[in-house]
């Protein structure tokens, strides 16, 4: 009954990203993965395949120059394993190996990508062909566009990991180079945009692209799809008109046409970035503490639901926002689109939001600890609690953007920054049902009594 329990359907997920994180930790960890007279150590090899098989994109250490074609090849296969997800993957090998897939796997899986009842075979093919399809489409774009900086492994490692919202990028200086590119900025962002919005999403606009052909058998967009998509826009148009502001008025740039042009492009590309991909094109330190505020609250609420994205996803913050509007209305239930919101998912919705702010405040406050060596003798001034706020939100919503913060950790600081990678994005809902899981549960209640609130 143990080894049932340990085994379930909720534990599963838990321990098959944990199983890639391991095995990936030994491949970086071997001197066939590291360039002529480089090295990593265990910390930074576990801290790198957490990084990648949670599409982050924070790195202790600079790929470009450390890691040899051997290591960039395993870090791509990380990448991609962790934006499709290993319960993906596993269901495609039973697939595969019995042409059936097992009630726990496909419970799971269901669970996470859709929510729903489907036929899970044909879901994982159209799934494997959206996401292969998007990433080569988007490869090919760029070795055109630059064939150059964008060889072929190269295009295909940044479409990967664009597309896997994780950020990795073959240069010293992350997308410096293409800055002002509108092109390149446009295929990144196009590609963070679409492994954002949830492979649902993208298998009903498949459908009404071929008329119900391919994709999801609709001739319109679902209510749910509708409160991703309007909700994703308004988030991204928000961000990037405050960014903007803040730093025109900073004056980050020429007051020029050519200058605000510049600036637009660099804060939208930024913007979508937090939702959560940790490309960057300039160095994030040199921005205001308004626009780190800014991109702060979009890593917290990142994607959509079923994505590559992290963060507590969209639809909890627009259930978040009705519940808030409500109050203020004095209405006694949430509609969104048109419809009523369940008490169950407004009360999953505040368990995520306490949860990943509970989180947040905890490692923020060990990072505080082990940053500025306030437990040993010399008592060091540390990095500013925003950057650390920065960096811990990041990896939370396994973004990857940092303020240059990530290879100065402490041992113990990027241990607290795993964890909360991993914990982002197996999703801290999941790990609590893991945990509940293992435990019996009890045969009664106890009586409940009135406490005076507020």
């Amino acid at each position: 009954m143990a080894r049932k329990r340990f085994l379930s359907p909720y534990t599963w997920p838990v321990l098959s990203f944990l199983a890639v994180i391991a095995a990936g930790s030994l491949l970086l960890g071997l001197p066939a993965s590291w360039a002529k007279g480089q090295s990593i150590s265990a910390i930074d090899a576990c801290f790198l395949s957490t990084s990648a098989v949670c599409v982050t994109g924070l790195s202790p250490v600079d790929i470009s120059e450390v890691l040899s074609p051997f290591g960039k090849g395993v870090l791509l296969c990380l990448i991609q394993t962790g934006g499709l997800g290993v319960m993906t993957y596993t269901s495609i090998i039973f697939l595969l190996w019995r042409n059936n897939v097992p009630f726990n796997s496909r419970e799971a899986v269901s669970q996470a990508l859709l929510g729903g009842d489907f036929s899970i075979a044909a879901f994982l093919r159209q799934v494997l062909g959206l996401v292969f399809g998007i990433e080569a489409v988007a490869a090919l774009l760029l070795w055109l566009y630059d064939p150059v900086f964008f060889y072929p492994f190269s295009a295909l490692f940044h479409a990967v990991s664009a597309f896997c919202n994780a950020g990795f990028a073959l240069s010293t200086t992350n997308m410096a180079l293409f800055r002002d590119d509108v092109a390149v900025n446009a295929i990144i962002a196009g590609s963070v945009i679409l492994g954002g919005i949830g492979f649902g999403v993208l298998r009903e606009f498949l459908g009404i692209c071929t008329g119900g052909r391919l994709g999801a058998p609709v001739r319109q967009l679902s209510r749910y799809s509708r409160m991703v998509v309007k909700t994703s826009l308004i988030l991204i148009v928000v961000g990037w008109v405050a960014m903007f502001a803040i730093e025109f008025c900073r004056g980050s740039a020429p007051q020029t046409v050519e200058g605000c042009f510049d600036l637009g492009i660099t804060m939208f590309f930024h913007t979508v970035m937090a939702r959560t991909a940790g490309f960057s094109s300039i160095d994030i330190a040199l921005l205001s503490e308004a626009s780190l505020l800014v991109l702060i609250a979009l890593m917290f609420i990142g994607g959509a639901p079923g994505s590559c994205a992290g963060g507590i996803k969209v639809v909890t913050f627009r259930v978040l926002a009705g519940y808030i509007v409500a109050q203020f209305r004095g209405d006694s239930q949430i509609v969104l689109e048109g419809r009523g919101v369940s008490a169950e998912n407004v009360q999953r919705s505040l368990t995520l939001f306490f949860a990943h702010t509970l989180l947040v405040v905890a490692s923020l406050f060990l990072l505080t600890l082990t940053e500025s060596d306030i437990l040993g003798a010399a008592g060091t001034q540390g990095p500013s609690v925003l950057r650390l706020l920065f960096e811990e939100v990041s990896a939370l919503g396994t973004v990857g953007l940092s303020v240059n913060l990530t290879q100065d950790l402490s041992t113990a600081g990027k241990a607290i920054i795993i964890f909360s990678m991993f914990a982002g994005r197996v999703g801290i809902l999941s790990l609590l049902m893991a945990a509940q899981s293992l435990r019996a549960k009890k045969a009664y209640t106890v009586a409940e009594a009135q406490l005076p609130i507020g």
